[in-house]
């Protein structure tokens, strides 16, 4: 009879959201209240903090960062067609929001050292119908912000941040997602900060938040009603139900009162990530990822590039093998079924392709041990001495 094996490979998976002790304080504290629903007490800690560390005008939390985004088309007026501008390189949602009030889609390529939308190339993108330009923070590290703004301000044009990875990141000193007139984050589990599933919109204009409060209230003005500022509600505008549950909101806020500890601490796993594996980029293995100037990042993600596809499935196979969990990112949109339905790419595809195709992204979360870091630094030098 053949032993059973005991030894398992050591498993370093992509991502562990973090769960501080006090969640399940607050999540036993919920429930015995009874108060299940959305804007209750955590979810107005989570608010409060959200509009200090964004510097936005009001903050309120979502179901999603899909949903943020889909608030902040309404609120910008988006009808059938508008035209918006974006990366390809960025997650379907960040279209949907736009589609779903049936906009077309306008893509323009990135910049090869962020992956961020390349903001030289977003002038000749704008035609008579645009509305809005959507700047995508990749991995925590802004988009060149100044040049967008001026932009849009000459343009009379609306910016929404998809700042969904870019909580406690910041540009020259302004935090992300509250720069543009909108902002979306997201709490999602593969996030810094996370409810398993939530995010939340922010508003820079105060002149929205009346509006916001009843479009995410189903088109109610419930919110007032709560507050005794009217005796009953009633349909107002158009809306839907962009509340999520106390459960969720008190599960974040046990991470959101220890953010700088949770991204100090992915910082230090970036920057070991980055000094272990420079002598790779050096002798031209490997690409790093680029911190512009005046930008400071969250450590949300860290990539690598490497020389072509055919490298990439090979070094993923590799790790995977010897029980690490590295990912790929997204497929460019512009390329899929929907982006050809729904959007047009305007210039030349010079980086969002053939750079999506050459990157991916190295486990890291809060909490990671040196030594996993240190393993998987090890393997990457091992597989490109072959190269």
């Amino acid at each position: 009879m053949l032993q059973k094996n005991i030894f398992q490979p050591i498993i370093i998976p992509f991502n562990k959201p973090p769960v501080p002790a006090a969640s399940f304080r607050y999540l036993k504290q919920v429930v015995k209240s009874r108060k299940l629903s959305g804007d209750h007490e955590f979810t107005r800690k989570c608010h409060s903090w959200l509009r200090k560390e964004s510097g936005a005008s009001a903050a309120f939390l979502t179901p999603s960062g899909t949903h943020a985004l889909e608030m902040a088309a309404l609120l910008a007026g988006i009808k059938e067609g508008d035209e918006v501008i974006m990366p390809s390189f960025t997650f379907s949602s960040t279209a949907n929001a736009f589609i779903l009030r049936g906009a077309r889609i306008v893509f323009v390529d990135v910049r090869p050292d962020t992956m961020n939308i390349d903001e030289r190339l977003i002038p000749a993108a704008i035609t008579r119908k645009t509305k809005v330009i959507v700047p995508v923070h990749y991995a925590g590290v802004s988009c060149e912000m100044d040049a967008i703004l001026e932009l849009a301000k000459a343009k009379g044009l609306c910016v929404i941040e998809d700042a969904a990875q870019a909580v406690k990141s910041s540009y020259h000193g302004r935090p992300l997602g509250g720069i543009g007139d909108f902002g979306a984050y997201s709490f999602h589990e593969t996030k810094n900060y996370t409810s398993g599933e939530g995010g939340a919109i922010l508003i820079k204009d105060p002149s929205n938040i009346l509006r916001a409060e009843i479009v995410r209230e189903k088109g109610t003005n419930r919110s007032r009603y709560f507050r005794g500022e009217i005796d009953k509600y009633s349909w107002e505008d158009i809306g839907s139900s962009y509340l999520p549950s106390e459960i969720s909101a008190a599960f974040l806020f046990s991470q959101l009162e220890i953010a700088d500890k949770i991204l100090n601490d992915r910082l230090r796993t970036w920057d070991y990530y980055y000094r272990k594996l420079k002598p790779l980029a050096d002798e031209g293995k490997i690409e790093l990822p680029c911190v512009t100037k005046g930008c400071s990042h969250n450590g949300h993600l860290f990539f690598l590039k490497v020389k072509d596809l055919s490298v990439r499935t090979r070094i993923l196979e590799f790790l995977k093998s010897r029980g690490v969990l590295a990912l790929f990112h997204y497929v460019p949109l512009h390329s899929s079924k929907a982006g050809r339905k729904y959007g047009r790419f305007v210039g030349k595809d010079r980086y969002t392709t053939s750079d999506s195709e050459r990157l991916f992204r190295l486990p890291l979360y809060y909490g990671m041990a040196k030594t996993d870091a240190a393993r998987v630094c090890g393997l990457i030098t091992e597989f490109c001495k072959g190269l």
